[in-house]
């Protein structure tokens, strides 16, 4: 089964559906939105983009009501409406569905539809005609489930459907859905999109919002798209080339200069036969799709691709924080099991995480003991380091680092973003890793640390260890990766090496038309 073409646009309507008009907010000085105007109208699928920052979940909590907004209107069929919870907004019409589910796993579907207005006599509720009610709901959703059963037993894509059929149930006039499609099957996505036609023909206006662009392509009629808290503009899906979009999301022009690229020649940069690190139709469904990947001493692989394209969670898999349930990895020609970190910290991988402050250092603990934290892993609860170790490894790499300020029993949270960053790589570093996985390295940094965090790049990819490098900052990654895989939806979409290695390729194949998702 593949997803329908976009639709026809609907007749345009003196008064639209929604019109959000200078919504603006400010947190701590920072403006996270600034004159937001955005247009939603009767039966229309409006495809809301932007990268990481660009004030998507802000947009959307202003305009239910989660948060105050310090201006703008907000006007529902021609009246302003106000609301100041989302309950409010949702009484007023407007229905939010977050990609996490917020209904109750251990109540019954039909519970959960019917939970705060069940059908009620003597006080006492009607369970067989709440049941009754519920299937006839939905029904019309093509859904044909048990309703007595607990919702914790279906799929995330039949919890979605319920969430909208409760919704849509309670006089929504209005859909916001965020990030629906992020836990979903090729199949799953079309069933929520054939529901999501079947909606918007019954004049219902859909806001939605996602990461991944063959499906706003397959399913919306417009798209606004907002960058850093501002609005960059609004299309007409089916006069937006692709293209254009990446432009307007990224925010660079293709025609800019690519970075120099210091590339190995073809026999310097080829992988050795049996000294490989090799993933093999590796994967996870409804994570990541299926992928192969072959690393070797002294290269640097970038992943290159937009917000929500599928970069983190590979890197995940690759460390075994989600365990693969397609594929093989084998080292240095022998098979090898990856089911969690622990595996890979044996097989002498190491992993920095991009939310380094809440999945990276352990801010209460020194910077010594974020550092030595990966080599008492590796060596077992059996065997403890002693302070003298401890000690030594923490100044050895301190001062190879240039981590400051240069005491080891300082609070690991009161250093700067940079030297955070840098007592991360210390860390694994000092494992002796043989793969280090770097997941946004340079984000939020200083550009002093950013200079040197990019040499250091260099230094382990001369010294002989296996990188790959995640960065939004496309200059940034071809100045350093010797291959650079491109992913798209959760699929890795294209391999560029050599000459290859450049902005405009990186661009052109994150934009490239894609055939239509199948069933």
């Amino acid at each position: 089964m593949s997803l329908s073409p976009t639709r026809p646009l609907p007749p345009t309507e003196a008064a639209p559906l929604l019109a959000v008009r200078g919504l603006s907010k400010t947190f701590a000085g920072f403006p996270a939105l600034a004159g937001i105007d955005v247009t939603l109208r009767h039966g229309e699928i409006h495809a809301l983009l932007g990268e990481n920052g660009a004030g998507k979940s802000t947009f959307i909590k202003a305009v239910t009501g989660v948060i105050a907004r310090d201006a703008g209107t907000v006007t529902l069929e021609g009246a302003e409406i106000a609301p100041r919870s989302a309950q409010e907004a949702l009484q007023a019409g407007i229905a939010t569905v977050y990609q996490e589910v917020s209904l109750l796993p251990n109540l019954s579907v039909a519970q959960n539809l019917f939970l705060g207005r069940q059908p009620m006599r003597l006080g006492l509720v009607r369970e067989s005609e709440m049941r009754r009610r519920a299937a006839a709901l939905l029904r019309d959703f093509d859904l044909d489930i048990d309703v007595a059963a607990p919702l914790g037993e279906y799929s995330v894509a039949v919890q979605h459907l319920v969430a909208i059929a409760r919704a849509v149930d309670m006089s929504a006039r209005i859909l916001i859905l965020d990030e629906p499609t992020a836990s979903l099957d090729a199949h799953e996505v079309e069933i929520l999109f054939r529901v999501m036609r079947g909606l918007a023909g019954r004049g219902l206006g859909i806001l939605f919002v996602t990461h991944f662009l063959d499906q706003v392509y397959a399913i919306s009629d417009r798209i606004t798209v907002l960058r850093n808290g501002k609005l960059v503009g609004e299309r007409e899906t089916a006069a937006l080339p692709r293209m254009e979009l990446i432009r307007m999301m990224l925010g660079r022009e293709l025609s800019e200069a690519t970075a120099e690229h210091p590339a190995k020649d073809a026999a310097e940069a080829a992988p050795a036969a049996g000294g490989a690190i090799r993933f093999e139709g590796f994967g996870k469904a409804g994570y990541v799709a299926p992928f192969d990947l072959v690393l070797a001493s002294g290269e640097v692989v970038g992943l290159a691709g937009l917000l929500g394209s599928g970069r983190t969670e590979t890197a995940r898999l690759l460390f075994g924080v989600e365990a693969a349930d397609s594929g093989r990895l084998t080292i240095d020609g022998r098979s090898v099991r990856l089911a969690s970190p622990r595996d890979a910290i044996a097989q002498g991988f190491g992993y920095c995480p991009e939310e380094r402050k809440t999945e990276g250092i352990v801010a209460e603990l020194t910077v010594r003991e974020n550092i030595v934290l990966a080599v008492q892993a590796r060596r077992g609860a059996l065997h403890p380091l002693s302070r003298r170790e401890q000690d030594e490894i923490a100044r050895r790499f301190i001062t190879m680092l240039d981590i400051r300020p240069p005491d080891p029993e300082r609070p690991i949270g009161l250093l700067s973003g940079g030297n955070q960053q840098k007592a991360l790589l210390a860390r694994w570093l000092a494992t002796q890793p043989r793969l280090l996985i770097l997941d946004e390295p340079t984000r939020g940094i200083d550009v002093g640390a950013h200079a040197e965090i990019i040499r250091l790049i260099r230094q382990l990819c001369t010294e002989g260890l296996a990188l790959v490098v995640i960065s939004s900052e496309l200059e940034e990654i071809v100045s350093y990766a010797d291959r650079v895989v491109v992913m798209r939806d959760r699929r890795q979409i294209a391999a560029l090496e050599g000459e290859a290695v450049n902005v405009t390729a990186i661009l052109q194949a994150i934009a490239a038309d894609a055939p239509p998702l199948a069933a």
